[in-house]
């Protein structure tokens, strides 16, 4: 049996910090919803106002992702150190968002099925108590939009330190929380809806427009549905691991086959993926003619990237390999 210490060749593969401000307010912000769910639900069958209603329903689906939102977190820290996810659960929260922009995407085909609708059979509208719920629905919006940007930029300045400007030159904002991000997205496509609806409703009521009424419905509809599509897309470049456009990839190569102490080396196979909000593990094949060259000196040249948080590396040596000249000084 083994008798020397292992530590120092073991670690943990807990590569994320969760952000227990962003969970927090999230779950601060789903109990709003739900509760502002409830009143809008229980006035309106009281009340026998159906803007009430449909309003109350709508927030349904809202505050439902904004809960997926705050499960996600939940069950991410509460795994965080389970052995059975190889490396960290941060991906729930990603999958969270990912399931969260799709609610958010039927949520705009729902606005485009209702507004439809009203085009073609057209009812009669109470304008002063639509108007008072939609305003009320706003007030609540920007609340829990305040709540939730806080947090956002609490977690932004977290992060700021170890961040090195790849994502901005990568066209993409990874560095975020893309699970808080889908919980603020609902947060304000609902405030955009609400001022669509607020403007359609007075212009109804003053000029006699109900036909904006309607046409604001789509307008929103496509608002939302932009948002959704770009969360479905930042979100599903982190489930599927499409990384290997990203900037760290080329910065590994460099330091590997360029770098003072690369000799002659050539990487055959590279894997890089996401682990983080900006971490990256990597699994690379190194054939070189340096017989100096060995793993751990590739890791330590590697060391200089603080984002490269976990490196599995294969070290094939040529035939003709000999000892770099720099390594037998």
């Amino acid at each position: 049996m083994h008798s020397e210490n292992l530590e120092r060749w073991s670690h943990g593969h807990h590569f994320h910090v969760s952000n227990a401000t962003a969970e927090r307010s999230t779950r601060a912000v789903m109990w709003i919803t739900a509760v502002t769910m409830v009143i809008e639900i229980a006035a309106g069958w009281w009340f026998n106002s159906m803007a009430l209603l449909a309003d109350g329903w709508h927030m349904s689906s809202h505050a439902l992702a904004i809960g997926l939102s705050a499960f996600a977190y939940a069950t991410a820290r509460r795994y965080a150190t389970d052995a059975r996810f190889a490396f960290g659960t941060w991906k729930i929260e990603i999958l969270g968002g990912f399931a969260s922009a799709i609610f958010l995407l039927s949520v705009a085909v729902m606005m485009v099925v209702g507004s439809l609708e009203r085009m073609l059979d057209p009812q009669p509208i109470r304008y002063q108590e639509a108007i008072v719920v939609a305003v009320l629905g706003l007030a609540v919006n920007l609340v829990c939009a305040l709540i939730l940007g806080k947090a956002h930029h609490h977690g932004h300045d977290h992060n700021h330190g170890h961040a090195h400007g790849h994502d901005d030159a990568h066209g993409h904002e990874h560095h975020h929380d893309l699970n808080l991000k889908s919980a603020y997205l609902h947060v304000i496509a609902d405030a955009a809806t609400s001022v669509l609806a607020i403007v359609a409703l007075v212009s109804g009521w003053v000029y006699g427009w109900s036909w904006l009424d309607p046409l604001m419905g789509i307008v929103g509809a496509v608002l939302v549905a932009s948002w959704a599509k770009g969360l479905i897309v930042d979100t599903g470049r982190i489930l599927l691991d499409r990384e290997m456009d990203h900037p760290v990839v080329d910065e590994i190569r460099d330091v590997v086959e360029t770098g003072a102490d690369a000799g002659e080396s050539r990487i055959t196979d590279l894997h890089v993926w996401r682990v983080g909000k900006n971490v990256f593990a990597c699994a690379l094949t190194v054939v070189t003619h340096d017989l100096a060259l060995d793993a751990e000196r590739i890791r330590q040249q590697l060391s200089v990237h603080e984002e490269i948080v976990h490196a599995t590396i294969e070290v094939h040596y040529c035939r003709d390999a000999t000892p770099h000249e720099a390594a037998t000084q």
